[in-house]
């Protein structure tokens, strides 16, 4: 005989786990604290610097 299941149960139970995926996704792609994206952002910004710093201007 088959299982009797409530419908309603189960599709809250699929909607927490898509919305918990969701949140998952979004901790990683917005979860860094705003201390350590500046740092990256300087680190990024004075590597750049450097690389244009060291570039040779083309004799005309």
């Amino acid at each position: 005989m088959a299982e009797i299941i409530n419908l309603r149960l189960a599709r809250k139970r699929k909607e927490r786990a898509d919305m918990d995926e969701h949140a998952a996704a979004n901790r990683t792609k917005y979860g860094q604290p705003k201390s350590a994206r500046k740092k990256r952002e300087a680190e990024k910004a004075l590597a750049a610097k450097r690389l244009d710093g060291h570039k040779r201007e083309p004799e005309a």
